[in-house]
């Protein structure tokens, strides 16, 4: 047998992709801003990031941070 088989369920839930496409979209309008700072965010990691952290925050379907 080799190894584990993959699991077919989604790891991330409908609502945190949604979130993080709407993210990705501000940051393409240049409107996205970082948190404390309120500086103008042009990474598409970071735009990620944000946006799983507000899925994270409405309760979206969103693995745990390392």
């Amino acid at each position: 047998m080799p190894g584990r088989t993959r699991s077919s369920h989604r790891k991330y839930g409908k609502a945190a992709s949604t979130k993080v496409k709407a993210a990705m979209q501000e940051r393409k309008r240049g409107k996205l801003r970082s948190g404390r700072s309120g500086r103008k965010v042009t990474s598409r990691k970071q735009a990620v990031a944000i946006g799983l952290s507000q899925a994270r925050r409405a309760g979206a379907k969103v693995p745990k941070k390392r």
